[in-house]
Protein backbone atom coordinates (compact mmCIF):
# COMPACT_ATOMS: atom_id res chain seq x y z
CA UNK A 1 0.00 0.00 0.00
CA UNK A 2 1.41 3.36 -1.07
CA UNK A 3 1.55 6.04 1.60
CA UNK A 4 0.61 9.65 1.02
CA UNK A 5 3.20 12.02 -0.43
CA UNK A 6 2.70 15.77 -0.04
CA UNK A 7 4.45 19.07 -0.71
CA UNK A 8 3.61 22.64 0.29
CA UNK A 9 4.76 25.95 -1.13
CA UNK A 10 4.00 29.65 -0.82
CA UNK A 11 3.43 31.74 -3.93
CA UNK A 12 3.52 35.48 -4.39
CA UNK A 13 0.19 37.11 -5.25
CA UNK A 14 1.30 37.72 -8.83
CA UNK A 15 -0.13 36.20 -11.99
CA UNK A 16 3.45 35.50 -13.10
CA UNK A 17 3.75 32.93 -10.29
CA UNK A 18 0.99 30.77 -11.80
CA UNK A 19 2.98 29.24 -14.69
CA UNK A 20 5.60 27.67 -12.44
CA UNK A 21 2.99 26.47 -9.96
CA UNK A 22 0.91 24.89 -12.73
CA UNK A 23 4.00 23.09 -14.06
CA UNK A 24 4.77 21.78 -10.55
CA UNK A 25 1.22 20.46 -10.24
CA UNK A 26 1.45 18.74 -13.63
CA UNK A 27 4.77 17.08 -12.72
CA UNK A 28 3.41 15.91 -9.38
CA UNK A 29 0.31 14.52 -11.14
CA UNK A 30 2.46 12.85 -13.79
CA UNK A 31 4.46 11.11 -11.05
CA UNK A 32 1.11 9.90 -9.70
CA UNK A 33 0.42 8.17 -13.02
CA UNK A 34 -2.08 10.49 -14.73
CA UNK A 35 -2.11 10.52 -18.53
CA UNK A 36 -1.49 13.54 -20.77
CA UNK A 37 -5.16 14.47 -21.08
CA UNK A 38 -5.65 14.41 -17.31
CA UNK A 39 -2.43 16.41 -16.82
CA UNK A 40 -3.72 19.13 -19.11
CA UNK A 41 -7.06 19.41 -17.33
CA UNK A 42 -5.59 19.16 -13.81
CA UNK A 43 -3.22 21.99 -14.78
CA UNK A 44 -6.11 24.04 -16.16
CA UNK A 45 -8.21 23.64 -13.00
CA UNK A 46 -5.22 24.60 -10.86
CA UNK A 47 -4.44 27.65 -13.02
CA UNK A 48 -8.03 28.90 -12.76
CA UNK A 49 -8.17 28.53 -8.98
CA UNK A 50 -4.72 30.09 -8.44
CA UNK A 51 -5.67 33.09 -10.57
CA UNK A 52 -8.91 33.46 -8.60
CA UNK A 53 -6.94 33.35 -5.33
CA UNK A 54 -4.56 36.04 -6.56
CA UNK A 55 -7.19 38.26 -8.19
CA UNK A 56 -10.30 37.84 -6.05
CA UNK A 57 -8.84 36.52 -2.79
CA UNK A 58 -5.64 38.48 -2.23
CA UNK A 59 -6.61 41.24 -4.69
CA UNK A 60 -3.06 41.33 -6.12
CA UNK A 61 -1.72 42.40 -2.69
CA UNK A 62 1.99 41.53 -2.86
CA UNK A 63 2.14 41.33 0.93
CA UNK A 64 -0.26 38.38 0.92
CA UNK A 65 0.73 34.86 -0.10
CA UNK A 66 -1.01 31.92 -1.73
CA UNK A 67 -0.49 28.50 -0.20
CA UNK A 68 -0.35 25.51 -2.53
CA UNK A 69 -0.44 22.00 -1.07
CA UNK A 70 -0.26 18.92 -3.26
CA UNK A 71 -0.76 15.41 -1.99
CA UNK A 72 -1.27 12.03 -3.56
CA UNK A 73 -1.71 8.42 -2.63
CA UNK A 74 -2.58 5.32 -4.63
CA UNK A 75 -6.06 6.52 -5.52
CA UNK A 76 -6.29 10.31 -5.12
CA UNK A 77 -4.50 13.49 -6.12
CA UNK A 78 -5.39 16.51 -4.00
CA UNK A 79 -4.68 20.17 -4.72
CA UNK A 80 -5.28 22.73 -2.00
CA UNK A 81 -5.13 26.48 -2.57
CA UNK A 82 -5.21 28.88 0.38
CA UNK A 83 -5.42 32.64 0.10
CA UNK A 84 -5.39 35.46 2.67
CA UNK A 85 -8.42 37.35 1.39
CA UNK A 86 -11.88 38.00 2.80
CA UNK A 87 -13.32 34.63 1.73
CA UNK A 88 -16.43 33.93 -0.30
CA UNK A 89 -19.44 31.66 -0.46
CA UNK A 90 -19.53 29.41 -3.50
CA UNK A 91 -23.31 29.76 -3.74
CA UNK A 92 -22.83 33.52 -4.22
CA UNK A 93 -20.67 33.06 -7.36
CA UNK A 94 -22.71 33.95 -10.48
CA UNK A 95 -23.49 30.94 -12.70
CA UNK A 96 -21.87 31.61 -16.10
CA UNK A 97 -24.40 29.27 -17.75
CA UNK A 98 -27.23 31.73 -17.09
CA UNK A 99 -27.98 34.12 -19.95
CA UNK A 100 -27.61 37.22 -17.75
CA UNK A 101 -23.98 36.25 -16.98
CA UNK A 102 -22.80 35.10 -20.42
CA UNK A 103 -21.32 38.48 -21.34
CA UNK A 104 -19.25 38.73 -18.15
CA UNK A 105 -15.51 38.79 -18.73
CA UNK A 106 -14.79 36.67 -15.68
CA UNK A 107 -16.53 34.11 -13.51
CA UNK A 108 -15.79 30.84 -15.24
CA UNK A 109 -12.79 29.56 -13.28
CA UNK A 110 -14.73 27.79 -10.57
CA UNK A 111 -17.13 26.31 -13.13
CA UNK A 112 -14.17 24.95 -15.12
CA UNK A 113 -12.55 23.45 -12.00
CA UNK A 114 -15.88 21.90 -10.90
CA UNK A 115 -16.23 20.24 -14.32
CA UNK A 116 -12.68 18.84 -14.29
CA UNK A 117 -12.18 17.68 -10.73
CA UNK A 118 -14.00 14.82 -9.00
CA UNK A 119 -14.36 16.71 -5.71
CA UNK A 120 -14.34 20.45 -4.99
CA UNK A 121 -14.64 22.02 -1.52
CA UNK A 122 -14.54 25.63 -0.37
CA UNK A 123 -13.95 26.55 3.27
CA UNK A 124 -13.47 29.90 4.93
CA UNK A 125 -10.24 30.10 6.90
CA UNK A 126 -10.25 31.71 10.32
CA UNK A 127 -9.54 34.58 10.79
CA UNK A 128 -9.41 35.26 7.04
CA UNK A 129 -8.90 33.67 3.66
CA UNK A 130 -10.27 30.82 1.64
CA UNK A 131 -9.20 27.18 1.46
CA UNK A 132 -10.11 25.34 -1.73
CA UNK A 133 -9.53 21.60 -1.95
CA UNK A 134 -9.83 19.79 -5.26
CA UNK A 135 -9.47 16.04 -5.71
CA UNK A 136 -8.92 13.99 -8.85
CA UNK A 137 -9.27 10.26 -8.41
CA UNK A 138 -7.07 7.89 -10.35
CA UNK A 139 -8.74 5.22 -12.40
CA UNK A 140 -7.86 1.74 -11.17
CA UNK A 141 -5.03 0.09 -13.07
CA UNK A 142 -6.27 -2.16 -15.87
CA UNK A 143 -5.32 -5.80 -15.48
CA UNK A 144 -3.04 -7.32 -17.99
Amino acid sequence: MESEISVFSHLDSRVEAVDGAEESVRLFAQEAGFDEEDLYFIGLATREILINAIKHGNRFDRHKKIGLRLSRDASRFTIEVLDEGDGFRIDAVPDPHLSEHRERRSGRGITIALAIMDEFFVEKNVPHGTHIRMVKRRAPAKPG
